[in-house]
């Protein structure tokens, strides 16, 4: 496997990077320090060991090209179980106590968004990976920076399939009751609006919920062509069975990624099973991947995991290498230093695709939009990236094979 990592490695990170020289920095210790906050236990465990597999082996890779400034890594991890104080919490810990001198994380967009004003006021990096709430990009702070493209360009990679492929004229909006529910359920009500689609119906719900059958109910009575999640995996695969129970059957099964793009969420073990078949999801990064590196990263993921990768990991991945790119260039562990040598930074090419962040901290980032078919996520839009033909409209429960 260090094989495959070294030569992944080289491919995510510019030379002067991969060669790492020796200035010194991170303190008086003898390794580099960088904080991670992710859900490492509680209902998003999930996507916090998947971000925590990305680091193992983004980890790996600089470590054996000789670390940062000639310091071997080290990632000061901190479990935000998936709560918002508690991530703040995290950003505490991390900055005052281990003194790191930038942060990665959070997973969701509730905990991201807690955690922004208590970077901003410790004048510490930021660096997102996955969280997609459009308005944690709306805060003005100057030390955040998202790595992954949030919910409105996600509405609006939807949008373009659907035209593309049916033009369906309605749809209806169920969305988990938190920051990132919230967002995407804007960000599709304004899109389609203005797609000239009608939102016959918003359904906002409590997670972890173990009953969604009469909100489904109130759905099938609008009788929508399309439908458009916002859920996290466990209520993810909780509301296509009982999708199922209650014989819901829309045009197209759509979703703002995250659960209905986690790798588990076709397992019949840990997600939805036969119940994710043909549902059509946004995606960030998947191993077919164009970029160079991304067949790569498979590799060593399968031979870490034993599974194969979604998006979470290869964002968790990239967000190392960018900030180690970042420490390198400004030779040290001044947080001020770090900020502005993530404004300068420019790696055109990684597993993750170019990156480059706008004067809002935004790394514009391609969207890719996917459907499961026969237990495997395909890409099936834009034309230029897809791997499959979309199987367009959605069959009905009842004539599914069993």
């Amino acid at each position: 496997m260090k094989r495959v990592a070294a030569r992944l490695l080289m491919l995510a990170l510019p030379a002067a990077v991969i060669l790492a020289s020796c200035k010194g920095g991170g303190g008086q210790s003898n390794t580099f320090k960088i904080g991670v906050v992710s859900s490492f236990t509680g209902p998003q465990a999930a996507f916090g060991q998947a971000h925590k597999n990305g680091y193992t082996l983004a980890l790996a890779d600089l470590n054996a090209k000789g670390g940062v400034l000639g310091k071997p890594i080290e990632l000061v991890y901190y479990d935000d179980q998936g709560r918002p104080d508690q991530a703040v919490q995290g950003v505490a810990k991390l900055v005052d106590q281990d003194h790191v001198p930038v942060i990665l994380g959070a997973y969701t967009s509730e905990n991201t968004r807690a955690m922004i004003p208590a970077v901003t006021q410790r004048e510490v990096p930021l660096l997102i990976p996955t969280s997609v709430a459009d308005n944690l990009m709306q805060t003005g702070s100057p030390w955040v920076f998202r790595v992954c493209q949030g919910s409105g360009n996600y509405a609006h990679a939807i949008l373009d399939f659907l035209k593309h492929n049916g033009d369906p004229k309605t749809i209806a909006i169920i969305y988990e009751n938190t920051n990132f529910g919230q967002s995407n359920d804007t960000a599709m009500r304004e899109a389609a609006q203005q797609a000239g689609l009608t939102v016959v119906d918003e359904e906002a719900y409590q997670a972890s919920s173990p009953d969604y059958k009469a909100l489904l109910a109130r759905v099938k009575a609008k009788n929508p062509d399309a439908i458009y999640f916002g859920s996290y995996l466990l209520d993810a695969s909780t509301l296509m069975r009982q999708s199922a129970e209650v014989g819901l059957d829309p045009r197209y099964y759509t979703a703002a990624g995250t659960g209905f793009s986690a790798a588990e969420f076709p397992t019949k073990d840990k997600g939805a099973g036969a119940y994710a078949e043909y549902t059509i999801s946004v995606s960030q990064w998947l191993p077919t991947a164009k970029w160079k590196g991304s067949k790569e990263f498979d590799e060593a993921f399968l031979k870490l995991t034993g599974t194969h990768p979604a998006y979470h990991a290869m964002e968790a991945y990239v967000t190392l290498a960018i900030a180690v790119a970042a420490i390198e260039k400004a030779g040290g562990a001044n947080p001020v230093a770090i900020r502005d040598a993530l404004r300068a930074l420019w790696l055109p090419e990684t597993p993750f695709g170019p990156i480059r962040f706008d004067e809002h901290g935004q790394n514009d980032h391609a969207t890719l939009v996917t459907q499961i078919q026969d237990g495997q996520y395909k890409v099936v839009w834009p034309p230029d990236a897809a791997e499959a033909k979309p199987i367009v409209p959605t069959p009905p429960w009842n004539k599914r094979q069993k």
